[in-house]
Formats: C-alpha cells, structure tokens, sequence
C-alpha cells in the first residue's frame, strides 16, 4: 500500500508525539492508535501503516541481536552487554543466539547496523576474491 505524503507526515507527527525523554512510551503509542481508529481521519490506514514502520523502526535499534557459535559464558555476556550499552545506551535489549553456521567469532545486529566477525562472512569473502 502506498502511502501519501500527508500520511507519511502525520504519521510521524503522532510518532513524536508518543516520544518522552528520548524513548517511545508503549501507552501512548496503544491511546494514539486508539484514538486514530476512532476519528477515523483521511488516509488514516496510510497514516496507522507508516507509524507502524516507525514503530518497528525504533524497536529495532533498541534491540541488540548476538550471535555466536557456541554458547558464551556470563562473563562474555557481560562484557558485550557493557559495550553495547556504551555505545547504544543503556536501554539496549540484549539477546543472545546459538547459530553454529557461525563456525566461530560473533555476528551483532543492532538495528540496521550489523557487525560480522564471524568464520563464516571471513570465509565468504576470501571465497569472493579468488572468483573475482
């Protein structure tokens, strides 16, 4: 569904409107899209699918995503929580995955932002520069 431009805008505007000190607050985010469905503006299905995506959006990048071969003793955990909320803040979830495809090393997705230190992406692109 595409959405309008005026959608896109107030979507975005309600999307700030439900921010507080920084971070989104789930109940004005659940009394936005109340409020929404009940006026029932113009294009407000544009308007409720893109605050979704910001939603999503924000989600995201307050979630961090671990992943290593084999299982990480407290203390590794704990160190990479730490950094991570150095750089992230320090409301990060974090979440911790066992992937042994991996083959070793540790893959951390923070929303958009991926970082690939794993055997396996070494091995993928040393694969590339010899069929290059």
């Amino acid at each position: 569904m595409k959405v309008s431009k005026q959608a896109r805008r107030d979507a975005k505007s309600l999307f700030r409107a439900c921010m507080e000190s920084g971070q989104l607050k789930e109940e004005r985010v659940k009394q936005t899209v109340q409020s929404v469905i009940a006026g029932k503006p113009r294009g407000y299905m544009g308007i409720l699918n893109h605050f979704l995506h910001l939603v999503k959006i924000d989600q995201r990048s307050r979630t961090a995503r671990v992943e290593s071969a084999s299982s990480l003793d407290n203390a590794t955990q704990q160190s990479i929580q730490k950094h991570l909320a150095a750089r992230y803040g320090s409301t990060l979830a974090v979440q911790f995955d066992v992937r042994p495809e991996l083959i070793g090393g540790l893959r951390v997705q923070v929303g958009s932002d991926v970082y690939d230190g794993s055997i396996r992406s070494r091995l993928r692109r040393l694969e590339e520069t010899f069929t290059a």
